[in-house]
């Protein structure tokens, strides 16, 4: 076997579960969607109605796409696949850095290097393995349209769309990890461009031009500014054309050249951006465990703010146009009844769904905030605070103190936004209420999230950051998407999603709240308990 084979198949060998899981998650989120669409909006009336509604409101086309017409097809199209492509290119960034940055940080480059493996011989085979589990996406995306009973061109092309999506992503992770001195800002850097790409499509969409029936829309030039909007131009299902992908193979090109030029001229270990000295003496906040903690969670903290304003101002902008359409009985209304679990309104329903989202933000907020403790204690740092005064019940409440806070910054940048933006529309005062009382009741799940992710930390560390992703992951499967794929009722109920209060005036029930609320402190308590009780383990 030669060494390129060796390489690959090592990082085959390496990603055998991360892989798996994104490219079935991807998959099945797919497939379940298709279904989905068919049996809610198996009328083309049906999609008419829907799609009317979105190409008459810009924050629809900016979260979804651009509408082509009232295809089964070209409907499930424009709803899922600027979604999928940001997922694409997550997996696809996250991918190079790992075997790439990552590889030169841990030092384990440098004994690849010290064996009869070219300097070149890595970074090829972290792209030849790249486009491997891209193929693969292809076909299984290909593959579920296929079995959802969808036109095999349509479904060929939006394989490769979503295909051409993670090659030039999984180049740009490439230069990012030859740009940046870590691993962490490097997919920092990827990430961001991922979301760059977005919202640039999101920009483009909401300012695109709507046809006289109202059927479609036409983005504007910004499209062609983002590989997602790329990928969107292929119009699978209605066109099926293939050159816009060109564009993306041009573009991948150009960033592995930029990549390979970098290579050429920096050592091992060595990046394009030198690491930030920092101040000579520290600021008076980092003389405690929770200054620290807050110092380094704060950019993710605001990341996630971020993303809540964006479904903030979404709810906010259209919480009127929801009321004031001729919904009726209508197979959207009926769905977001499903979803909400209650509201004596069209609007009190929508705005429910819209914060039931923002609070699945605030839960990977919290998650998050869980996973940082983690890695400081596997990362040695934990112990080097620990060898100091400070005990461990003020160490391990720092950071899930900085998570609580966390959880109620998100939720509160969720709900000024949306408040500001129904103010925008001139929305009456009763939605502006809903949304303040919508972003509260998703404390409690968020807090439960976070005091059970703890409580997982302090008992099997190792499988943190796996158990409480995959906990919100489960959660958020079945408390949102399974009811729109036919589960039993009762696979709802085991999402605390699904027990967060729906506003509904003076009638609010907030008893699902208080239960988790207190659950989320039993949770928290064991934690702090447990957590003595064991020793700290690093890696």
């Amino acid at each position: 076997m030669t060494t390129l084979a060796i390489l690959i198949r090592h990082r085959i060998r390496r990603d055998r579960i991360q892989i798996p899981v994104w490219l079935a998650s991807i998959a099945a989120l797919l497939l379940f969607s298709a279904l989905a669409l068919q049996d809610t909006f198996g009328d083309v009336t049906e999609r008419t109605l829907l799609v009317r509604l979105a190409s008459a409101n810009p924050a629809i086309m900016f979260i979804r796409g651009v509408p082509q017409g009232t295809g089964a097809a070209a409907v499930l199209i424009f709803t899922v696949l600027a979604f999928l492509g940001v997922l694409v290119g997550l997996m696809n960034t996250f991918l190079a850095v790992r075997h790439l940055r990552a590889e030169e940080e841990s030092g384990r480059a440098d004994l690849v290097a010290s064996t009869p493996a070219a300097r070149a011989f890595p970074p090829l085979a972290t792209l030849l393995y790249g486009l491997l589990v891209n193929a693969v996406l292809a076909v299984a995306v290909a593959g579920c349209l296929l079995l959802a009973g969808q036109d095999p061109a349509g479904s060929v092309v939006t394989g490769l769309a979503l295909a051409a999506i993670g090659v030039v992503f999984l180049t740009v992770g490439g230069v990012a990890s030859e740009l940046m001195p870590s691993a962490r800002a490097a997919n920092g850097l990827a990430v961001g461009a991922v979301l760059f790409s977005y919202l640039l499509r999101g920009i483009a969409d909401a300012f695109g031009t709507v046809s006289d029936d109202g059927l479609s829309v036409e983005s504007s030039w910004l499209a062609w500014l983002s590989p997602i909007g790329w990928a969107q131009k292929t119009r699978p299902f209605t066109e099926d054309t293939l050159a816009p992908l060109l564009l993306s193979l041009a573009a991948a090109g150009v960033f592995v050249g930029v990549a390979v030029l970098i290579m050429a001229r920096r050592d091992t270990g060595a990046s394009v951006l030198a690491t930030n000295s920092g101040r000579t003496t520290a600021l008076p906040t980092l003389a405690g465990p929770f200054g620290l903690a807050w110092r380094l969670q704060w950019p993710s903290t605001v990341a996630w703010c971020v993303g809540a304003a964006a479904f903030g101002v979404f709810g906010g902008s259209l919480g009127t146009a929801v009321a004031t359409s001729d919904l009726g009985n209508s197979p959207i209304a009926d769905q977001l009844a499903r979803l909400s679990r209650g509201g004596d309104t069209l609007t009190e329903a929508f705005i429910s769904v819209i914060f039931t989202i923002i609070g699945v933000v605030a839960a990977g907020c919290a998650i998050q905030a869980i996973v940082r403790m983690r890695q400081e204690e596997s990362h040695v740092g934990g112990e080097l605070v620990l060898a100091t005064p400070v005990s461990r019940d003020h160490w391990a409440g720092s950071y899930i103190g900085i998570g609580a806070i966390a959880v109620v910054l998100v939720l509160a940048t969720g709900a000024t936004a949306s408040v500001l933006a129904a103010l925008t529309v001139g929305a009456p005062e009763e939605s502006i209420e809903d949304s303040v009382v919508a972003a509260f009741a998703q404390l409690p799940a968020a807090l439960l999230f976070l005091a059970v992710v703890a409580l997982v930390w302090s008992v099997v560390p190792r499988l943190t950051a796996g158990l409480g992703w995959g906990l919100l992951v489960l959660s958020v499967f079945l408390g949102i998407f399974g009811a729109l794929v036919g589960l039993p009722d009762w696979t709802a109920e085991l999402s605390p999603f699904s027990h967060s209060p729906v506003p509904s005036g003076a009638d609010t029930d907030w008893s699902g709240g208080i239960v988790m609320a207190g659950l989320a402190l039993l949770a928290g308590g064991a934690a702090f308990i447990l957590f003595r009780r064991r020793d700290v383990e690093s890696t």
